[in-house]
């Protein structure tokens, strides 16, 4: 089968990405470092991969984090590297204002995701001022839907008041709600995208259910070939449109989407752009 322009565009850009990427292997380069604070939080998600819940967890102590950040800063350069706060919910962990300022006194770039729900106009202020550009919110649903994938009831109203908070503050590079959407939920896009757009949010990020973690326990949210193709053709047509809407980072779609429901091409950053610490101190 001929192959169309457009098409053959998209394979000349990806080979182009391989090539890259290839070179990367040789000489990675440390540009996002995940710091996992804490698998404590407020809510319990069906979908979480970490299945996070109330349990204590074993935790990096702040003078390590103090420790590892500064050999970090030493040895990296820390100007073109963003660190990716996430947990559980961070901001359940008590010292977390401390951590956080001491890598913005170290000049770190950082970005947090979060469920929003502990997030009150002071809370805010003190985000910015603890330097972070960009946040993550999790809405996974219209009020009934998102609490009971949440586990919590009240959860959607918190989560709208905090991105209210976050909005009203200003400041942020980016503050974005990331939707995880299920076989149950998928309808609820558009309905979430008018609710969405009224709010003053910076973009909207759409990703499927991922078969890890709590999720494996209930296959039938899932979601079918019918659902992908729905929402990516969601993505596309809305994209044009006023809030700007983009599929997550995980896989390749395929050359009918790939380019077309979010910035760029698919590329699998782990071990060359991407590393991740854990609670514990593991190293991902």
């Amino acid at each position: 089968m001929m192959r169309s322009t457009r098409e053959n565009i998209k394979i000349s850009h990806m080979r182009q990405l391989a090539d890259y990427r290839e070179g990367l292997r040789k000489a990675p380069q440390l540009r996002q470092l995940f710091l996992e604070l804490t698998l404590q939080c407020n809510e319990h998600c069906l979908h979480c991969g970490s299945s996070c819940g109330s349990a204590p967890c074993p935790l990096i102590t702040l003078e390590q984090y103090k420790t590892f950040l500064t050999k970090i800063r030493r040895d990296f350069d820390i100007s073109r590297m963003m660190l990716c706060i996430t947990g559980g919910e961070p901001l359940l962990r008590p010292d977390f204002f401390e951590i956080m300022g001491f890598a913005h006194d170290l000049g770190f770039q950082w970005g947090m995701t979060s469920n929003a729900t502990l997030i009150t106009p002071e809370i805010a202020h003190k985000l910015r001022e603890t330097g972070m550009r960009t946040i993550s919110v999790s809405v996974d649903g219209l009020r009934e839907t998102h609490d009971a994938f949440r586990g919590r009831t009240g959860a959607y109203d918190a989560a709208m008041a905090g991105i209210d908070a976050l909005v009203k503050e200003g400041g942020f590079h980016n503050v974005q709600i990331t939707s995880v959407f299920t076989h149950e939920s998928i309808g609820e896009m558009e309905k979430m995208y008018e609710v969405f757009r009224r709010t003053g949010i910076d973009s909207w990020r759409l990703v499927g259910m991922e078969p890890i973690g709590r999720a494996l326990e209930h296959q039938d949210l899932r979601l079918t070939p019918e659902d992908w193709r729905h929402l990516f053709d969601f993505i596309r047509e809305k994209r044009t449109e006023g809030l700007p809407l983009a599929y997550g980072c995980t896989h390749y779609l395929g050359l009918e989407y790939e380019r077309e429901v979010r910035p760029w091409y698919w590329l699998c950053n782990a071990g060359v752009y991407v590393a991740s610490v854990m609670t514990n101190g593991d190293i991902g």
